[in-house]
């Protein structure tokens, strides 16, 4: 999937509409922040209260002066009580204040990034298996962990730094302004050239960054691949080439991560420099001013303060500038993956369903994964309320894509499948796929226990639930057997179980749901004569009084069905009853 370009005034806005319910702690933040700006601008004035009226015998800053009761003598030792006073209580303000900001700026990036990520999950889940087999899953997965904590950088980490430190450089230059305002002129001088070069290079940084995740995301399939695939590259030995493929693909994240760093570090040291030459030159100036009489010293100790101040929130809003372009590159990302279309959107006043007759009817069907060979070609039968149809049909020739059509994981190219009489398009999704039950040739487990597992099809189900449906699956008996019986975990897609027990485990799943129509796909293909006794059995039961679907290769497997037909080439070859 490509990355669309968006401006970065629509990923602001989009952004500012995502963050909208936590608008009222961002505000809290930003307010908060605000008051570092006063607290910098005290920060120095006990040092030029000590030079200037300690030290020096210049009387005390008129504010202070009249702050003062005035009981209390205007001697020495008040000077430099007062001056280590109002530095210790600056001092204190300030932890305060940055501790507020810490705990709020936390708490509401923590919910900015959780709301962002489950609304990029929800959204992944909702689209067509045809985008998922074609992008894959190491793309979506870095999108949702990785690219969604974009928002937080972006409206907490950026925005409010820029903002105040764009108030703090104006509340700087003013106060400048009234101690000496040729010092403040000369200090501004090397803010056009900042501003000219960092608009240059912002454009560049987001190509780069955008070329940069997509590397990284090429080397988190490799390890996902591999992982899900770990048998198999252990049966054939390949760790080394493994191993070396995920190095050459992490090395191009890696060599492209340097020079990114080496960019970056290349505009930031320009950046200190100008800054630096500023400094220089109003030192400079500053000094023949104190030789003048223009500026007492400690005056100009306070404007060479006031200086560094200046050069900092600059600093900050050129950096924070550069450093955006990453995330606004995830940030585009991750409005890319939710602008992504669902192929089967429901219609906008959909009908519900309770539980189906089981009536299917397919007139005139074909199907094309996109604009490739079509699948499936004017596919047409019926199914009565309880019948059993079998499907048989090589490898390849379109049986599983016929009930995935069914079950409304695709939407057919042409004509139309019926359910009591009705297009499936018409019907509430989720109550569309509640009519199904399914077992097939490689039962999906998940990583949690027995129960849950069996569970998974009605999450509400009491325990006597769950253990008539593994009875009713021949489950029951092994599952006693286990250690820890239902409550048993059994691993990443089920590994720990042998491939019968995790078949019964979803055959107990498909008794649970008891809908009403069922669909087998090659359920006993990768298990033993024995244990395909046992399931074709429990099968039997779970097929009465249910409209089945039952797929296997060969039409002699499928004798007990009472329609069967075979799709060769994606076409019906012949059917009978």
């Amino acid at each position: 999937m490509g990355t669309a370009r968006h401006s970065d005034f629509e990923m602001y806005r989009r952004l500012l509409v995502q963050a909208r319910p936590y608008w009222l702690h961002i505000a809290g933040i930003l307010a908060l922040d605000l008051v570092s700006t006063p607290l910098a601008l005290l920060t120095p004035l006990p040092l030029k209260i000590a030079v200037d009226s300690f030290v020096g015998s210049h009387p005390l800053p008129g504010v202070l002066d009249a702050l003062l009761p005035a009981i209390v003598p205007r001697s020495d030792s008040t000077v430099l009580t007062l001056a280590v006073g109002l530095l210790v209580g600056v001092a204190v303000l300030n932890q305060i204040q940055e501790l507020a900001v810490s705990l709020l700026r936390t708490y509401t990036s923590e919910k900015l990034i959780l709301g962002f990520r489950a609304l990029l999950f929800r959204h992944v889940q909702r689209l067509s298996l045809s985008y998922h087999d074609s992008t894959g899953t190491a793309d979506s997965t870095y999108r949702v962990q990785w690219d969604a904590p974009s928002i937080e950088y972006i409206v907490i980490d950026s925005v409010i730094p820029s903002v105040t430190a764009a108030f703090t450089f104006a509340m700087v230059i003013f106060v400048t302004v009234q101690l000496d305002w040729q010092l403040a002129g000369v200090a501004v001088v090397v803010v056009p050239a900042l501003v000219v070069v960092t608009q240059a290079i912002r454009i560049h940084l987001r190509k780069r960054y955008t070329e940069l995740k997509n590397l990284e995301t090429s080397a988190l399939a490799v390890i996902q691949e591999v992982l899900t695939s770990i048998r198999v590259v252990k049966a054939f030995g390949q760790e080394e080439r493994e191993q070396e493929r995920f190095v050459h693909r992490s090395s191009q994240s890696m060599r492209a991560r340097i020079g990114l760093a080496l960019f970056e570090g290349g505009f930031f040291s320009f950046v200190s420099l100008a800054t630096t030459l500023g400094t220089a030159a109003v030192l400079f100036i500053g000094m023949r001013h104190v030789q003048s009489g223009v500026l007492t010293l400690g005056e100009l100790l306070l404007v060479m303060t006031y200086v560094s101040q200046l050069y900092a929130p600059l600093r900050i809003i050129v950096q924070t500038i550069s450093s955006m372009q990453d995330h606004l590159a995830s940030a585009e990302r991750a409005f890319t993956l939710l602008d992504q279309a669902t192929e089967v959107a429901e219609r906008p006043h959909p009908r519900p369903i309770g539980r189906a007759a089981g009536s299917v009817t397919f007139r005139n069907v074909s199907f094309a994964y996109e604009d490739e060979k079509p699948v499936l070609q004017d596919i047409s039968f019926e199914i009565t309320p309880g019948a059993r149809l079998g499907i048989a049909g090589t490898t390849g020739a379109g049986k599983t894509t016929l009930v995935n059509l069914l079950s409304r994981f695709y939407d057919p190219s042409q004509g139309q499948i019926l359910l009591d009489g009705l297009d499936l398009r018409d019907y509430k999704l989720v109550d569309l796929r509640n009519q199904f039950g399914f077992v097939l040739q490689d039962p999906v487990l998940f990583s949690s226990s027995i129960a849950e597992n069996i569970a998974y099809s009605r999450p509400n189900a009491s325990e006597d639930e769950i253990v008539a449906a593994a009875n009713a699956a021949c489950a029951h008996d092994f599952i006693t057997r286990l250690p820890h019986g239902y409550d048993t975990l059994v691993g990443e897609r089920g590994m720990r179980l042998s491939g019968g027990e995790r078949q019964r485990i979803s055959l107990a799943r498909a008794f649970l749901k008891d809908a009403p129509i069922l669909i087998l796909d090659e359920p006993t293909s990768s298990v033993d004569m024995k244990t395909e006794g046992a399931i074709m059995e429990a099968m039997e039961r779970l097929m009465h009084d249910r409209t089945t679907i039952m797929i296997a290769h060969r039409l002699s497997t499928l004798a007990n069905c009472d329609m069967r037909i075979e799709i060769e080439d994606g076409r019906v070859r012949e059917g009978a009853l």
